[in-house]
């Protein structure tokens, strides 16, 4: 049989060789479109041609050949009834399942240099699983069978280089996931978590406050809280306030900052003055990425209150604020190197090559699920299940805006609620990368008690994630409850969204010394609730700090502990996220696509992680 076999696979190469078609000869010339819009995306106008001399970065993922292995770990170490629950993987350990497989390498490498690049040209990742090349818009178009136009978005006049579909050879299907920057429009400027100062009247100090809360008199937050929060109010309503972190030599919380949005350590200290007494003095670390800055003489409005409501929360918890650069894209005039101005995937990127990363983190950030092609969100999505194995919980705003309307409301909505698929009919629009099944989405309410859901908490159901098994029960629940309202609306056998919330609105935030109000929507532009995210990653920080402090791992990957869990979140019972002509999706009993399964009481969720 052997002898056979090796006749026929030479006769075979002889027959390849008399055709003029060598063994392994690759064809180049085969294409498939890997991804392509119908129409050019809302909220972005065509400019014209992209300058054929104009450079940027291509990234290019790899299939990972271990990701379903990958998965499995994540899962195991991440369920609380596992024996090997906590068990985090190393980042070596993740990088070796994470590897492409050797035939998808060198198929990859061969088809880059068909095009002129050279391996020695290309930047890898640790794992070798994405590639990072400089090319011409000329160059890129020749490799990708398409052609880069210049577009402007309406709200924010940025300009992006961007494709309207792209093709790989068919040689390559199962082999390259996605490329990028090639069909997704979407960017940290237009997606930006831009905040607008609360009509509520800013408070100058709470000490009275903090009084008031003092160990022994925690059973009633007080009322003022139900429209000004304060480290006080969150503290005190999530059950926290007795709470001394002890861990602080290895606990870390990181929050990811872009656009030139710089969190100001002389701010930090008014606010600890005003609203947090015992902290004054801790200030965090700012770590630069991708050319990130930190001008102390610019504070921002959506860093400052991110660094000021984590320290506020989980002092004196180390705390990192990653300011990551990448913006603008392009310069008209300009045909040198410029960023991709996709900075979401520098960070990651840098994260990625990190031996150590915060065990919580917390970032602002992101889109309707329709306007992030399939292949580019399963990629960023799959880089979350890489963090989560090494035991970092990422924590997602469910998202608020809602763009057409004169005060911007998202609720169940995006946009115009139509799908862009051509078809241009109404559904509810889920949210990326809240609609990932290995982040934690937090939703967002208003109120004390009891705390009801703000009518803007984004919540809902993915079309491109299937619904995990850890939250496919309680899903049911509230399935069978709705019925048929809101039927053909949204995808049932979605990832659904959020998993847990917290408060969202009337934040004091000290900027430029001066207390202001921060809600959490923008009049002028697309936004993300971010307030009820940092919050529970704050809640989570120190629950990592407990665990630490009591000799074992962090959380990582939340979800599987949160939906097993009998106690320790409180039910948010009533509120609707209204969007798209419809009353959205209604806060009941159990989880709901408003308030997920609840909010947070750090005092019973002790018992929760320490039985883990």
């Amino acid at each position: 049989m052997l002898w056979s076999s090796l006749v026929t696979v030479v006769v075979y190469g002889l027959a390849q060789v008399a055709q003029g078609k060598p063994l392994g000869s690759k064809r180049w010339d085969e294409l498939s479109i890997k991804h392509e819009w119908v129409e050019v995306p809302r909220g972005w106008t065509l400019e014209g041609p992209a300058p054929a001399e104009h450079k940027f970065v291509m990234r290019l993922a790899l299939k990972q050949d271990g990701f379903d292995e990958l998965v499995r770990h994540l899962y195991e170490v991440s369920e609380p009834t596992h024996e090997r629950y906590g068990n985090h993987l190393s980042k070596e350990e993740v990088d070796a399942l994470i590897a492409p497989h050797p035939d998808t390498a060198d198929l990859v490498e061969a088809w880059l240099a068909h095009h002129g690049i050279q391996s020695s040209d290309c930047h890898r990742s640790d794992a070798g699983d994405w590639i990072k090349v400089s090319v011409s818009v000329e160059q890129a178009e020749q490799m990708l069978s398409t052609k880069y136009n210049v577009y402007t978005h309406e709200t924010t006049g940025e300009q992006i280089v961007r494709a309207m579909s792209y093709s790989l050879p068919s040689v390559l299907e199962g082999h390259i996931e996605t490329v990028a920057p090639t069909t997704y429009f979407g960017t940290m400027r237009a997606m930006r978590a831009t905040n607008h100062v609360s009509p509520v009247k800013p408070i100058e100090n709470d000490h009275e406050l903090q009084a008031l809360v003092s160990p022994g008199n925690l059973a009633t937050v007080p009322a003022s809280c139900a429209t000004t929060i304060t480290p006080t109010c969150l503290r005190a309503l999530y059950n926290s306030s007795t709470y001394v972190p002890k861990a602080t030599a290895t606990n870390v919380i990181g929050v990811a900052g872009y656009l030139e949005e710089f969190a100001n350590n002389a701010d930090l200290q008014t606010f600890f003055n005003r609203f947090r007494t015992d902290a004054v003095g801790q200030t965090f670390e700012t770590v630069l990425v991708n050319g990130g800055g930190n001008n102390q003489n610019e504070p921002g409005t959506e860093a400052n209150l991110d660094i000021q409501y984590t320290e506020g929360i989980t002092a004196p918890t180390p705390n990192v604020y990653f300011s990551t650069g990448g913006s603008p894209p392009f310069t008209p005039d300009s045909f040198t190197t410029t960023n991709s101005n996709e900075p979401y995937l520098d960070f990651l990127d840098f994260l990625g090559t990190q031996s150590s990363i915060p065990q919580t983190i917390s970032t602002s950030y992101g889109d309707d699920e329709q306007t992030v092609p399939k292949d580019y969100a399963t990629s960023v999505c799959n880089l979350f299940a890489q963090f989560g194995a090494r035991g970092t919980s990422f924590l997602f705003s469910s998202g608020d805006e809602y763009t057409d309307a004169p005060y911007p409301v998202r609720g169940v909505g995006g946009g115009s609620c139509r799908t862009n698929d051509g078809t241009n009919v109404v559904r509810f629009q889920p949210e990326f990368p809240a609609s990932c099944p290995f982040v934690t989405a937090v939703g967002g309410t208003i109120k004390i008690n009891p705390e009801v859901a703000v009518s803007f908490s984004g919540g809902g159901f993915s079309n491109y994630f299937a619904q995990p098994s850890y939250q496919t029960a309680k899903v049911q629940t509230f399935l069978t409850a709705l019925g048929s309202t809101n039927e053909g609306l949204f995808n049932a056998s979605g990832r659904a969204y959020p998993d847990v919330a917290a408060q969202s609105e009337g934040f004091q935030v000290v900027i430029g010394g001066r207390v202001t109000s921060v809600a959490g929507t923008s009049a002028s532009a697309p936004t993300m609730l971010i307030q009820d995210a940092q919050t529970f990653a704050g809640i989570v920080a120190l629950l990592n700090d407990f665990r630490l402090s009591n000799g074992k791992s962090s959380l990582g990957f939340l979800n599987p502990l949160l939906y097993s869990a009998t106690t320790g979140l409180t039910d948010i019972t009533s509120g609707s996220n209204p969007g798209c002509s419809t009353n959205g999706f209604t806060a009941r009993a159990g989880w709901d696509p408003v308030t997920g399964l609840g909010t947070p009481d750090f005092g019973r969720l002790q018992s929760v992680v320490l039985n883990a």
